[in-house]
């Protein structure tokens, strides 16, 4: 088995949907590992397909995942995730690093169905993995060193931002960005919405808006700017903004938005407690 964090670093992947692609396709675009070093499992080749389409390696065995591999990031369905745990724990060593992003798990629980000491870090991933562009916070158990922290950190940029933080922030990412990809997107719609009653074509519409909101995110990340200043920017009196953003206040948007961070956060926590 390579050594974590060597030239020859093994990737393994224990569950084969869309998140587990994504990250694959990630790692291997950016150049953080070679294709043939990623193994992935899943019990049939219904998405074991898109790997061996990667150029990864693939098996129907876990077991054989973790005998192969250092770095092993399960992403199975949560629901799944203890028994597939306990099917492998018996060739977890002390060697490898166990990554969970099955939603809803925390890292106690992880850490009670493996071998005492694994080393085990929690990541919370969004949808937009798959294009490159994730928002993505991890948590690190008890016995997760600084090393494993940073290599998956290093490894997982590939996929967009990756921030550590404590674990009671998981679900909090959860609602504001897990879910908060379908906010944006009821935004987005709305949006297109308004210039198609207006009478603008659909598509047209719909793809302005999308570059919108596209264009507004990399002014807010590479100018640091408090999104009221890039606002503020926008606004000239008496103009149309203002006139908008009024119409926006008196629909209570602001509102709607951090009830809906909030509801999301707290539905989060009760699955987590399941």
């Amino acid at each position: 088995m390579a050594a974590a964090g060597s030239e020859s670093l093994r990737v393994g992947f224990v569950g084969a949907g869309r998140m587990a692609e994504a990250i694959a396709q990630g790692l291997i675009r950016a150049g953080k590992v070679e294709a043939k070093q990623v193994l992935a499992s899943a019990p049939t080749d219904k998405n074991l397909c898109h790997f061996r389409a990667l150029g990864c390696q693939t098996t129907h065995s876990n077991q054989e995942v973790l005998q192969s591999c250092s770095l092993i990031i399960f992403a199975t369905k949560p629901q799944v995730l203890p028994d597939v745990l306990a099917e492998v724990a018996s060739v977890v060593t002390s060697e490898h690093i166990v990554v969970s992003v099955a939603a809803g798990i925390p890292l106690s629980s992880l850490e009670e169905l493996l071998p005492p000491k694994t080393r085990v870090l929690r990541v919370s991933p969004n949808l937009p993995c798959l294009v490159q562009e994730g928002a993505m916070v991890m948590a690190r158990g008890h016995h997760a060193r600084n090393d494993d922290a940073k290599l998956l950190q290093n490894l997982l940029e590939a996929c967009g931002q990756c921030i550590e933080v404590p674990e009671s922030y998981v679900d909090i990412h959860t609602g504001l960005s897990g879910s908060g990809v379908a906010f944006v997107c009821t935004f987005s719609e709305a949006l297109a919405e308004g210039a198609i009653k207006m009478g603008m074509p659909s598509g047209l519409a719909h793809r302005i808006a999308a570059q919108t909101l596209l264009g507004t995110a990399k002014m807010l990340q590479q100018e640091g700017k408090h999104p009221a200043q890039l606002r503020t920017d926008v606004l000239t009196p008496a103009g149309t903004t203002i006139h908008g953003l009024h119409a926006l206040e008196k629909g209570g948007l602001r509102a709607a938005a951090m009830s809906a961070v909030e509801a999301a956060t707290c539905r989060a926590k009760e699955l987590s407690k399941k």
